[in-house]
């Protein structure tokens, strides 16, 4: 189990992320949802071990996990939002790069990473320079890359942007083998449809605070929702969207009509 505890991140006075306490299990698929700037990238960083919170603990199997953070990080599989990717290198290059930074062999690594550009069709652009890519080949290369090396933690964060239909059904189903396969799964998005479609259950976070933490399900009966769109919409926001859509509708078609 991976236990966040009362975690707090302040930059300049300003708490980012404000005291959140979660836990999450193998076994199941965790959605961490939110609008853009809620806190997030944050809280995952810290998860990763990129960030120290300002306050508060981050536990793996009952330790913290500043006791070993190489150990821990180890563990871990992750899929940064922004593709940070070392653009001098090919792809098959980068793939390698990591694996032997998590201690596997080339040989390893060449008879898993070439199945999985297969796959995921990047396998004839393997050893073309990653600042040739386009976005979604770029998320594949960092895809295949925290897979690599069968990680017990898979933390994604936006890790279907940029991608084709194909892939995106691809990491669906295999997500849903891994979590079957007790790994433990926390995946950040701000679209509620992919994480409706592919999450046991979801934790909403809004300007830097959980307001939710629940199956789907148990949300929508809580809540007398129909969805987890009406869900989100009735704990975050506050204004009437239809009645935001109106507004902008009337500036770019309406009254441009009218003149």
């Amino acid at each position: 189990m991976l236990k966040v505890k009362n975690i707090t991140k302040v930059y300049s006075h300003n708490p980012v992320v404000s005291n959140i306490s979660f836990e999450l299990h193998p076994g199941e698929i965790v959605g961490y949802l939110g609008p853009n700037g809620a806190g997030k990238s944050t809280t995952v960083k810290m998860i990763v071990g990129l960030l120290e919170p300002t306050s508060g603990k981050i536990f793996y199997k009952g330790k913290d996990i500043n006791d070993n953070i190489i150990k821990y990080k180890q563990s871990i599989g992750y899929v940064p939002e922004e593709s940070a990717i070392y653009s001098h290198l090919s792809g098959f290059e980068y793939i390698q790069l990591v694996g032997r930074l998590r201690g596997m062999d080339d040989i390893t690594i060449e008879k898993k990473a070439e199945p999985l550009l297969e796959i995921l069709n990047v396998y004839n652009n393997m050893h073309f320079y990653i600042s040739s890519y386009s976005k979604g080949m770029k998320q594949k290369i960092l895809i295949i890359s925290a897979l690599l090396h069968n990680p017990e933690i898979l933390i994604l964060d936006e890790p279907l942007s940029g991608l084709d239909v194909s892939s995106i059904l691809i990491l669906k189903k295999l997500l849903k083998k891994l979590a079957e396969a007790g790994k433990i799964i926390l995946f950040s998005s701000h679209i509620l449809e992919v994480i409706e479609g592919i999450c046991d259950r979801v934790i909403i976070i809004h300007r830097g605070k959980i307001l939710a933490n629940d199956s789907v399900e148990n949300l929508r009966l809580l809540s007398k929702k129909p969805s987890l769109e009406k869900v989100f919409n009735s704990l975050v926001l506050k204004e009437d969207t239809d009645k935001e859509a109106e507004k902008l509708f009337d500036i770019i078609v309406k009254n441009e009509s009218e003149t």
